[in-house]
């Protein structure tokens, strides 16, 4: 097992960082790419998750290994589904043989797909053949995964007929289902969304068009998070808009209530820590719309000696491990009490951090990345500390230069 010990910082956390593209938006668009050949993709994204779907859309092999990455397994279903005369198996990882992906395949059974499953019922691998959708209605559950609904929605337009996709029930991880809208919109593609329905007109080409990837945002909770754990820090990342597509820039917002002043300078968002934290003040948050920053936070907030408790998690258990358990088990590890329920973490108040702990990551780049920030407090040992590749390669490199 290989072990990277972060020691305690000592210095100022200070300095400039640059983060790659959004993987959530580079994903969408390189489907959408092999859908209209006239999109070019600026800023792509460097995570393993993204170099892993570039490689399977231009595949030659008739079996894909996505290895751990969900959003490309539930991404390309769909996409090889109306990939006319094709046939291929699509599998992943041990992990991703026993990720759900049935209400997907339903759905796409449904539109007349023709899909099969080689091992177990509702999971991968699939075998996909490839054909002409006709039909362009589909029903599915609001409170499934975003994947699955933006799964479905980038390949609407391709469709003969477009597609009408109704929801049943409340509808969860509304941001990412409004970045897809967004990227469909951008490419010039009719749409609307009308209470528990979305329409998708048909647009078989489109013009030349050039979209640059904004940075991402999941990336940039770990440095809010080094800011708010470190006394007189100022950290500046790029490159970011104010009125982001992705769900994850709520982290401006929520860090306000943690001592961390986020300034907007065109691309540049400037992380400052202005000691405005209120110990007493309990952080009570619902993560519906932005489950992926959740382990940051409840970390941020282990860091600072404060409770919190947040709601909407349920996706959680079916990430790249179950995030929900994974952070009860590390965060007691070095001395934290920490409650779960399906969908809800709550965690208790703590006085002090056990030092030299070691920290498990579960095959999970985001466990690895969120208990970072806790060098600011006390030396940590990360096991595995390569996992943080699946979206963000550089991130030890970038760690290192605002911690040194």
């Amino acid at each position: 097992m290989e072990l990277l010990k972060v020691n305690k910082i000592k210095s100022k956390v200070s300095g400039n960082v640059d983060i790659t593209g959004s993987k959530s938006e580079t994903n969408r668009l390189l489907i959408l790419q092999q859908l209209y050949p006239n999109l070019q993709i600026e800023n792509v994204s460097n995570s393993d998750d993204s170099v892993l779907m570039k490689k399977a859309l231009t595949s030659t092999s008739s079996e894909i290994n996505i290895g751990h990455a969900g959003t490309a397994m539930r991404f390309l279903t769909s996409y090889f589904a109306v990939k006319e005369n094709s046939e291929i198996v699509l599998t992943g990882s041990h992990r991703m043989k026993n990720r759900p992906i049935k209400i997907l395949v339903d759905a796409l059974i449904s539109l007349g797909a023709d899909i099969q499953y080689l091992e177990k019922e509702g999971f991968p691998p699939l075998k996909i053949t490839g054909k002409k959708l006709t039909k362009d209605f589909v029903e599915i559950d609001g409170n499934v995964s975003s994947q699955y609904i933006s799964s479905l929605l980038l390949m609407a337009p391709t469709l003969q007929n477009g597609l009408q996709l109704k929801f049943k029930g409340e509808i969860t991880s509304v941001p990412y289902i409004k970045m897809t809208l967004s990227l469909l919109a951008s490419l010039g593609i009719e749409l609307s969304w009308d209470d528990d329905s979305i329409s998708i007109k048909p647009k078989p080409i489109i013009e030349h068009k050039k979209v640059v990837v904004e940075s991402d945002w999941s990336s940039a909770s770990y440095y809010y998070s080094l800011v708010a754990l470190s006394p007189n820090s100022e950290v500046k990342i790029s490159s970011y808009k104010q009125n982001s597509l992705q769900g994850d820039s709520v982290l401006a917002t929520i860090y306000e209530n943690l001592g961390v002043e986020t300034t907007f300078n065109e691309h540049t968002v400037t992380l400052k820590n202005t000691g405005n934290l209120n110990p007493s003040k309990l952080i009570d948050l619902n993560l519906i719309g932005a489950p992926d920053i959740a382990q940051t936070i409840v970390v941020t907030c282990f860091g600072l000696g404060i409770s919190c408790f947040l709601t909407g998690l349920h996706t959680l258990k079916i990430k790249e491990t179950d995030r929900l358990v994974a952070l009860k088990n590390e965060i007691e590890k070095l001395g934290g009490e920490v409650e779960i329920t399906n969908e809800t973490l709550a965690l208790k108040p703590s006085t002090q951090i056990n030092e030299n702990v070691s920290i498990a990551t579960y095959d999970d780049h985001r466990m690895a990345m969120a208990f970072a920030p806790l060098a600011t407090k006390v030396s940590i040992v990360i096991e595995e500390p390569n996992v943080v590749s699946k979206s963000y390669p550089t991130f030890w490199e970038d760690f290192h230069k605002v911690t040194l």
